[in-house]
């Protein structure tokens, strides 16, 4: 098989009858299955290392790049981003659609930036996880989200563009919005900045079109609809945790989230206060902990083998 018709493929700029070529090359037999996985484990890795000259060396040029901050690559060392180390092949009755499909994970504390194959830019904050096909098919544009992200999706009116998480679904054409649905929490919540967007409840059937400055949220598995006034919170993309009388136990639940921390509230005379104010990420739990103890009374203690933090 042509090496540069593979990377065609790869890039997703193969036709349909270029597609079926390498399908059926490929299931002709096996060393011939082994040899594409073998060149879309090698180009898979040079788009993850960013090595455009490297593509272009083994037959094609990279379309898809990761967009890496400067603050990023200071912390490139403990952000994960991993393959699927398994590919997933569709037969459509009427649409031939083969899918390589690639996993990114965020650690706590940290947040990374990232293109998807359409040009589609994503933020990821900490402790999320995205799977997208490195090449998006001639239906739709499809992602699968656990944890939270800031889309700003580039239009394209053919191919709606869908993110799946484990209680709703999003469906945009092109429109920026921020999801938050981390699949060991009960809670999930989209909001609108601009566009519109299809908001699909998989707890209940029930659907919604929500406009800009609107957030949707889950209430006993029913979808609601609020305002939203206050756009700080969604400074995590600038690594900010921000707070505006936000109580003490919101707060908390805030930190388990981005610091992987169970935290246990035993001093209740916490839980009367609220605080206004923002942390950097990066700073970490111990300093955010301390400066809060500067207007509330209250002092904590680890349990690092339960990952517990105890506040008394």
């Amino acid at each position: 098989m042509n090496k540069d018709l593979l990377y065609k493929f790869f890039e997703g700029n193969a036709s349909f009858e270029e597609e079926e070529e390498i399908m059926n090359w490929m299931e002709a037999s096996s060393e011939n299955e082994r040899n594409f996985l073998k060149e879309r484990k090698l180009y898979d890795a040079m788009l993850l290392l960013g090595n455009e000259s490297c593509c272009e060396k083994i037959g094609a040029k990279a379309s898809l790049r990761l967009s890496i901050g400067l603050e990023f690559l200071k912390i490139a060392g403990v952000v994960l981003l991993t393959l699927c180390g398994s590919y997933f092949y569709y037969h459509h009755q009427s649409n031939f659609d083969p899918l390589a499909m690639q996993s990114i994970s965020v650690p706590a504390g940290q947040r990374i930036n990232i293109k998807l194959p359409d040009g589609t830019d994503v933020w990821l904050n900490a402790r999320t996880t995205i799977q997208y096909p490195l090449s998006f098919g001639r239906g739709k544009r499809q992602v699968q989200l656990d944890g939270e992200a800031y889309f700003e999706v580039t239009k394209d009116k053919k191919k709606p563009f869908i993110v799946q998480t484990d209680k709703c679904d999003i469906e945009v054409l092109g429109t920026k919005f921020n999801v938050e649905a981390y699949s060991n929490k009960d809670e999930f919540e989209t909001t609108l900045m601009e566009g519109s967007v299809k908001v699909d409840s998989k707890i209940q059937s029930q659907s919604l079109i929500l406009t800009p400055d609107k957030k949707a949220f889950l209430q006993n598995g029913i979808l609601c609809v609020t305002q939203v006034d206050d756009y700080s919170p969604y400074r995590w993309k600038e690594g900010l945790i921000c707070f505006k009388n936000e109580s003490f136990l919101g707060i908390m639940k805030d930190f388990e989230k981005y610091y992987g921390m169970n935290i246990l509230i035993e001093n209740k005379d916490v839980l009367k206060r609220s605080y206004t104010g923002k942390f950097r990420q990066t700073d970490g739990i111990d300093y955010a902990l301390r400066v809060l103890q500067k207007d509330i009374h209250f002092s904590y203690t680890y349990n690092h083998e339960k990952e517990m933090i105890y506040i008394k």
